[in-house]
């Protein structure tokens, strides 16, 4: 039954990362040609935006050494957003290179993060992106700036929330279009959500830039969206079948299942044009050729009623 709540946005942008978020952590390679049809399968379900591949050196994330094969295989289809992860410059002149045209930067809030992600300091970090985010503007490409480490470290613990305001507003700075904020180990609760929010608004980040993504490591994922929409975002990050974790923080468990947030969503009367039939049997299909079911509550509900 769809009960709209007042309140919320008439449609959500479902920025869609299972291709690569959601493999990435994966130690048996999945073959090109199967994460290829899964971009293709996700976008018949409807998804518009599809987070491709990232550009990274291969021995940091050997799942997604064959940007270069796969990006190819999809990159023409009609009316589907293919951001890509890129480290550096070398990973930006990479991307380009192929004809991507969206491009994500990969930041942390946190100094034991950006250590342990990318062996530098905040501020290093963000001086490395500097030129990444200026190149990739000047060839007129969409930039997105991802944001770890908002709400909680595994390392440091709670967050303080004038330190996530910061590096956002550094990253809007240099250039970034939009940014997209993590909950990287899953700690974030409703209220957590709405303070950050009303920070940056308050330090000048429009919420119209501001994306979020949750991992459900304590069930939260949902109650946090729920709360961001409140609040006015209108794109959430999300993982088909609720793949995914991340290599650098152990603590972390799967994103936010796209199945589950679309479930939502149509109940709100949200439009979000993604076809959860079609969605759910793309991620059993995958889910089939990584040998386990998928962890989506949505995805194992449909399943079953269709056996």
């Amino acid at each position: 039954m769809v009960v709209p709540a007042p309140g919320l946005p008439a449609r959500v942008r479902i920025h869609e990362v299972g291709a690569r978020d959601g493999l990435q952590n994966e130690k048996a390679t999945v073959p090109t040609e199967v994460k290829a049809e899964f971009v293709r399968r996700l976008a018949d379900a409807g998804l518009t935006r599809i987070e491709a591949t990232s550009f990274v050196h291969p021995k940091w994330v050997p799942q997604l050494a064959d940007a270069e094969e796969l990006f190819p295989l999809v990159r023409d289809l009609p009316g589907v957003e293919l951001p890509v992860l890129v480290p550096n410059e070398r990973g930006l002149d990479r991307a380009l290179a192929l004809g991507a045209r969206r491009i994500a930067v990969f930041a942390s809030a946190t100094e034991a993060f950006a250590k342990a992600n990318l062996n530098r300091t905040v501020d290093d970090a963000l001086a490395m992106f500097e030129p990444v985010v200026t190149r990739a503007k000047a060839a007129d490409a969409h930039v997105r700036g991802y944001l770890s480490m908002c709400f909680g470290d595994p390392w440091e613990g709670a967050v303080p929330i004038h330190q996530v305001v910061h590096v956002c507003k550094s990253l809007l700075d240099m250039g970034c279009d939009e940014l997209s904020l993590g909950d990287t180990i899953g700690v974030a609760t409703p209220g957590h959500v709405l303070e950050l929010l009303s920070a940056l608004n308050e330090q000048g980040v429009p919420t119209t830039v501001l994306g979020v993504h949750f991992h459900d490591t304590y069930g939260q994922a949902l109650a946090n969206t729920l709360a961001a929409l409140q609040h006015g975002v209108t794109t959430v990050d999300a993982s088909a079948g609720g793949l995914g974790g991340c290599p650098y923080a152990k603590s972390a468990t799967g994103n936010l299942a796209t199945e589950d947030l679309v479930w939502m969503l149509r109940g709100l009367g949200i439009e979000s044009g993604v076809d959860l039939d079609r969605l759910t049997a793309s991620s059993v299909w995958m889910a089939d050729h990584l040998g386990r079911p998928s962890p989506s509550r949505t995805v194992r509900a449909l399943s079953h009623k269709d056996q």
